[in-house]
C-alpha cells in the first residue's frame, strides 16, 4: 500500500500572521517580514507531524492511494480522514493498465475518523490478477485555516512555537515527544485502532 499526496497546503492557506501573532506574545518576537519562511516551514513541520498523530488531514488536498486488493469485499476503510470526496477508483491489471469504476458502483461513507468506500450492490469489482487498485480522494477539514477545529488549530501553533524557539538547539530532541499540552489538545481526534486494525 502507498499514499501519495498529490497537491500540497498553499501558502496563503498557512495562519503565518496567527503564529506571528503568537510568538509576539509569548518570546517578544519582531515582525519585520524576513522570518516568514521560516515561520512556514515550522508551521509545516508541525502540522505534519499532528496529522501523523491524529489521522487526520487540516488542510484539504488529494491523495492517491495504492493497494493490492480490498480489505473486505465489500468496503474498503480510508487511511486519512476526513474525506470529503472520492474522485476515482481505478483497477489495475497486471501491466498497471487503468480500468475507471464506474460511479454507481461505489459510495463514500462519511466518518470523523474511519472514512469508507462501500460497494453499493454486495461486493466491491474484482481486482485483476497480479493487479491493483487506486484511489483518489479530497481529504481534510477544508481549504482554508479556519476550517481547522480551533483545538487543533491551536495545537498546530503551541507545536510551531516549539519549534521555533528550540531552532538553535536543533529543535525537539527526537525523544522528548510532544509537549502535554499538544498532547492534551489532540487527544480526542486520534483514531484507536482495535482488532489490530482489521478495518483499515
Amino acid at each position: 500500500m502507498m499514499l501519495i499526496e498529490q497537491t500540497t497546503v498553499p501558502a496563503l492557506a498557512l495562519p503565518v500572521q496567527a503564529l506571528k501573532n503568537h510568538l509576539r506574545l509569548g518570546t517578544g518576537f519582531a515582525d519585520d517580514g524576513m522570518q516568514d519562511g521560516l515561520i512556514e516551514s515550522y508551521l509545516r513541520a508541525a502540522m505534519a507531524t499532528i496529522e501523523g498523530r491524529i489521522g487526520k488531514a487540516l488542510i484539504s488536498r488529494d491523495y492517491k492511494w495504492s493497494l493490492d486488493d480490498w480489505r473486505l469485499g465489500g468496503e474498503q476503510a480510508l487511511p486519512v480522514a476526513p474525506v470529503q470526496s472520492v474522485t476515482r477508483i481505478s483497477l489495475l491489471d497486471r501491466d498497471g493498465q487503468a480500468e475507471v469504476v464506474p460511479v454507481g458502483l461505489y459510495r463514500l461513507v462519511p466518518d470523523m475518523h474511519r472514512p469508507k468506500v462501500q460497494a453499493k450492490g454486495y461486493l466491491l469489482p474484482q481486482v485483476p490478477m497480479d493487479g491493483g487498485i487506486e484511489i483518489e480522494f479530497v481529504a481534510g477539514f477544508g481549504p482554508d485555516w479556519a476550517d481547522v477545529p480551533q483545538d487543533l488549530a491551536q495545537a498546530v501553533l503551541m507545536l510551531a512555537a516549539e519549534y521555533y524557539e528550540r531552532r538553535h538547539d536543533g529543535g525537539m530532541r527526537a525523544d522528548a515527544g510532544l509537549p502535554p499540552g499538544v498532547v492534551t489538545l489532540i487527544e480526542r481526534w486520534r483514531t484507536v485502532r482495535v482488532l489490530g486494525g482489521a478495518g483499515a
